[in-house]
């Protein structure tokens, strides 16, 4: 095949293509310096974040909490000290024992930033000492904010682990469990970051066969993170941001900004291939897969975004890391990566990692990527001869995998998330198996207003006789002339279970003749549940809405975005299902290392959710956007099905399976909730790109036909006045007769081969085995 000199002329290449090919070096030394300041900038970006976030800030328990943590410190132990009497003592009654422990006691009260000390020796009440006498707890409250708290913690906790005389106490309680999350969290990321970036270069030699290929999708990667590192760090300034965070910072980073790499630098080679210059080769793939790559990352973003809706920081921090990270990687797969190729030209192709293995085949590189685009063009044909089948096989197995999740239960975080061998999992394990009712963890209900002992004393009565109360203490008030008072409830069977979430409406009901509000950890978790199921609508249309115009405008077509919709949905019952099949019911705990709860975080799905969906927007964009491009310049429906996924499933399924890995390294973090985000998501994605892409979506296209580019008239106007799309807009379909320069768009090849798929158009099939090299695929 002759080359085609075509050097773009100013109105071909665009004024995007202008801007960032005109000074490639300076883009590129320019990028280099603003790296370097974030990566200074957002250096101990962890140490400010915050381990909860799982609470909403204005429901009654959280009002009743500060309120409690302000006039009783005491009412609140957040730290619980659980001590051990040593062999020799005669259990925790022992007088040396007793003298040791209120030494103890006494030395935490005088500790800066620690309030409400209480002991089993102040106040011997049964619920602090264990049934076997072995063990009893010092109780304290840590005052100030999660990461006060957690800098208190780092002071005192080795001045009071370990062996004192006659005893040994271990730390335990709300504090220490977040401390221990945080310190857990950041080791796993940095061991997550170690996995996934090597298998990550090793797949990308894979794909792309040459090493400098390869490196440029790992180069944006790590521009998208260290950025959004950045940017969280200003954040923690402003708002709480979850250490949770920084995981989807991670993995999205990498994940994302490989996707959009793979595809401007495949489509860069595919356009050097067929005869372009450099410049001109990075003019075409960005009015081609250039604007996919925008479209994807408003998709990803806006379904990000919806997390804003909900007001635990929890799931906002999710929004601001995963927008910004989204926005950050596409911002480099468009400015820093078209520059770096402007520069490298045809050495984009150096650097054959494969070449010893090719070794002694003839032609062997046409012939991968022709098999391969055939080898798709094939599965595609099959799938819509038979497209009723696989139609309904198809979505029948989806829904079915996801039919556990229809018997989800909602819960809360507790130190369980921690791995076994965590002391402070270890301390409220042996409290939960040892201890009478459950210290710390009942309800708590205010009294405000003014009121007689007989008031209180008959409200106290009413309460007690409710049904699942085990016990109720109080009332405590403040002091003389205090409008405070509360009463603490112990509820049967667990702190959070569905007994004692029903109490919390029951308590609530009580009428009383002063103001009243609960709190506790169930009543924390019953107003986040409320307060999602609030939001939940707004933020679903927010997603729908703007998916549905967003693909149309790349579309032009009033089906596809529904389709797309419905689709993406089916692709995440898989994922749903296994949450529940695996994290609720235990399946599997042992082979992943995790404690089952019985319940899903109540936030997981909706932020599971929100990222899965995102992502599976993001391959359907990108292989809608090339369906379209066929069709409109062939006009042939099916062939362009055809030629679309042969030109993009192997791609995408190469992007799903670099993102997979990465999810599974973030999956590999022994914090169940980081476990059960990385290893569900990375599910997600991989039935999304093996199942719905290769399977379904070309089966549903078959049955809706040529219905599915429809759109009314004043629709189709519209978006001949506002949309894009990933073809050459200028570019004409070739007649029949039309010679190898004509009608060229990119992606065009010079004619379909032998070995083109079934209604494929021009292009598809060997003649683009013919410019691809191999790897570029």
């Amino acid at each position: 095949m002759s080359e085609v000199k075509n050097p773009p002329s100013p109105g071909e290449s665009g004024r995007w293509t202008r801007i960032v090919t005109a000074r490639p070096r300076l883009s590129l030394l320019l990028t280099l310096v603003v790296t370097a300041l974030a990566v200074f900038a957002g250096g101990g970006v962890a140490d400010r974040m915050g381990s909860g976030g799982w609470e909403d800030p204005d429901a009654q328990s959280t009002r009743a909490a500060s309120v409690l943590e302000r006039e009783f410190p005491g009412s609140q132990p957040n730290l619980l000290l659980l001590v051990h009497a040593r062999e020799g003592a005669a259990g925790v009654d022992d007088p040396a024992v007793a003298a040791e422990a209120e030494r103890l006691t006494v030395r935490l009260a005088a500790e800066q930033g620690v309030a409400g000390v209480g002991s089993y020796w102040r106040t011997p009440s049964p619920a602090l000492r264990s049934e076997d006498g072995g063990q009893a707890l010092i109780a304290a409250r840590v005052t100030g904010d999660e990461k006060t708290a957690t800098r208190v913690l780092d002071r005192l906790a080795p001045r009071y682990q370990g062996d004192h005389g006659p005893l040994r106490v271990s730390l335990g309680g709300q504090a220490a469990v977040q401390r221990e999350v945080t310190a857990t969290i950041q080791e796993d990321l940095l061991r997550a970051e170690l996995i996934a970036l090597p298998v990550t270069l090793v797949l990308l030699v894979l794909v792309f066969g040459s090493a400098v290929a390869a490196l440029l999708p790992l180069g944006v990667g790590i521009v998208a993170v260290l950025g959004t590192n950045a940017v969280l760090r200003g954040l923690t300034e402003f708002t709480d941001v979850s250490v949770f965070a920084q995981n989807l910072t991670t993995a999205l980073g990498l994940g994302l900004a490989i996707d959009y790499a793979l595809f401007i630098v495949r489509r860069f080679r595919e356009e050097l291939a067929a005869g372009r210059d450099p410049v001109g080769a990075v003019g075409a793939t960005l009015r081609t897969a250039g604007r996919t790559v925008l479209f994807s990352a408003l998709t990803v973003a806006v379904s990000l975004s919806a997390m804003l809706f909900f007001p635990m920081y929890f799931l906002r921090s999710f929004a601001y890391a995963g927008v910004a990270v989204v926005l950050l990687a596409a911002g480099a797969a468009l400015i820093l990566l078209p520059a770096a190729l402007v520069l490298l030209g045809h050495r984009v192709n150096s650097l054959d990692l494969r070449a010893l293995w090719r070794r002694g085949r003839r032609s062997a590189g046409v012939r991968e990527a022709g098999e391969t685009g055939r080898g798709w063009a094939r599965t595609t044909a099959l799938v819509m001869r038979r497209a009723p089948l696989f139609a309904v096989a198809t979505t029948a197995g989806l829904l079915l995998l996801g039919l556990p999740f229809l018997g989800v239960k909602f819960g809360t975080v507790d130190d369980r998330q921690l791995p076994a061998t965590a002391e402070s999992h270890m301390v409220q394990q042996q409290i939960r198996d040892g201890f009478p009712g459950s210290p710390g963890g009942g309800l708590i209900v205010l009294a405000e207003g003014a009121a007689g002992p007989g008031d209180l004393t008959a409200y106290r009565d009413r309460v007690g006789a409710l049904p699942g109360v085990v016990r109720i203490d109080g009332p405590v008030s403040a002091g003389p002339g205090s409008p405070y008072a509360y009463f603490s409830v112990a509820a049967d069977g667990e702190a959070v279970g569905p007994r004692a979430q029903d109490l919390v409406g029951e308590v609530r009901k009580v009428d009383a003749p002063f103001e009243t509000s609960v709190t506790g950890q169930a009543a924390v978790l019953v107003d986040a549940q409320d307060a999602i199921a609030e939001e939940l609508p707004a933020a679903l249309a927010l997603v729908v809405l703007a998916t549905l115009l967003l693909v149309f405008l790349l579309t032009g077509s009033v089906l596809i975005p529904i389709q797309a919709i419905l689709l993406n949905a089916l692709s995440l019952t898989a994922m749903f299902g296994a949450v529940v099949w695996v994290f609720q019911e235990g399946n599997l705990s042992g082979l992943l290392s995790f404690t089952s709860t019985g319940d899903i975080e109540t936030t997981l799905p909706v932020l599971m959710f929100c990222i899965a969906f995102g992502l599976s927007m993001d391959y359907g964009v990108f292989l809608i956007s090339r369906i379209k491009e066929e069709y409109d310049r062939t006009g042939d429906h099916e062939g362009a099905v055809s030629a679309g996924l042969a030109r993009t499933g192997g791609l995408i399924t190469a992007a799903a399976v670099i993102l997979a890995v990465v999810m599974v390294a973030i999956g590999t973090s022994r914090v169940t909730n980081t476990k059960m985000l990385g290893l569900g998501i990375a599910l997600a994605v991989l039935m999304d790109a093996m199942v719905v892409r290769s399977l379904l979506v070309p089966a549903v296209m078959k049955l809706t036909g040529k219905a599915t580019w429809w759109a009314p008239g004043p629709l189709r106007r519209m978006h001949e006045r506002f949309g894009l799309s990933e073809g050459e807009a200028a570019a004409p379909a070739p007649g029949p007769g039309a010679g190898p320069e004509a009608g060229r768009g990119p992606g065009a090849g010079p004619g379909p081969g032998p070995g083109a798929g079934p209604g494929a158009g021009p292009g598809a099939g060997a003649g683009e085995a013919e410019r691809i090299p191999a790897g570029a695929r």
